[in-house]
């Protein structure tokens, strides 16, 4: 059987859709906090388990006769992601799982500006220590980020960010079909992928320069200061935790963190990755 915890997130739940086209639904298991919301998947035939990485003894239940579990990474940071991430390998080795794999991200790295890149190094190192054969699958940068650091400016017209450098921005649906693709054995990578990325990376100043060509709109580029870009977060009612990490997350792309571009995402899925801009026309037209 093949297990996805966050199954109801945004990259689980499309990596189960893309799975279903390639194994019958009863080789299929969904580990997730609130059953409820995979009713419909139970309905086809998925197996539905509930799990919490605060509750070991759920995951093992949940986890029970996998062949192979995919861990989507946690939506935390620094020690609380990282022991979630343990709690869960260790509920894998326990009931026996025979491949992990998990969503890593391009440019993890122990001494990366970004502080999620570090978390994800952390537990590659834990998936090391288990022995068992595991994979990390190096996404690229979500493009969904992105698109959400350009909500301000799809009203005003101005990208007002701090300085950056290029990111190979990536689609959720592309990665979501590699993921399956890899899940359902039609390729093997063995310890963390090469970069699962689009074909180009992009800085806001050329992002700016899309959003006017999509729109026929003037976009602008404006370059805040980072102290200027955290008081603002906080000031809309950002957490500290949540200001920083934004803000490293333009630390980290001025250090060529994200930069890499790879084939290997398109080799997956048989096509060219959607570009930025196709992601944004959808993303604006809604």
């Amino acid at each position: 059987m093949i297990i996805v915890t966050g199954a109801t997130g945004k990259l689980g739940r499309r990596t189960v859709e893309r799975l279903l086209e390639r194994v019958p639904a009863d080789r299929v298991g969904v580990s997730v906090r609130d059953p409820h919301k995979a009713q419909d998947l139970a309905d086809r035939g998925v197996r539905v388990r509930q799990g919490s990485f605060d509750e070991p003894a759920s995951l093992v239940h949940a986890f029970e006769g996998a062949e192979r579990l995919l861990l989507v990474s946690l939506d935390r940071t620094g020690q609380e992601c990282v022991s979630g991430h343990r709690t869960a390998i260790d509920a894998a080795v326990k009931v026996g799982v025979r491949r992990i794999l998990y969503t890593s991200q391009a440019g993890a790295a122990h001494d990366s500006r970004f502080q999620a890149c570090r978390d994800h190094a952390r537990t590659e190192d834990l998936l090391r220590a288990t022995g068992l054969p595991w994979t990390a699958l190096r996404n690229g940068f979500y493009a969904a980020s992105a698109l959400q650091f350009l909500e301000s400016a799809r009203h005003t017209g101005d990208i007002a960010l701090p300085a950056d450098g290029p990111v190979a921005w990536t689609g959720h649906d592309d990665l979501a079909e590699a993921t399956a693709s890899i899940l359902a054995e039609e390729a093997r990578f063995e310890g963390p992928t090469p970069p699962l990325t689009g074909l180009e990376a992009l800085d806001f100043d050329t992002v700016a320069e899309i959003a006017s060509q999509v729109t026929g709109r003037s976009f602008t580029r404006t370059v805040v200061p980072d102290d200027a870009f955290r008081e603002q977060a906080l000031a809309h009612g950002a957490p500290t935790p949540i200001a920083d990490l934004m803000l490293s997350i333009f630390a980290a792309a001025r250090n060529g963190e994200f930069t890499d571009v790879d084939p290997t995402l398109a080799e997956l899925i048989g096509r060219k990755p959607l570009t930025f801009r196709t992601q944004l026309e959808r993303a604006w037209a809604e």
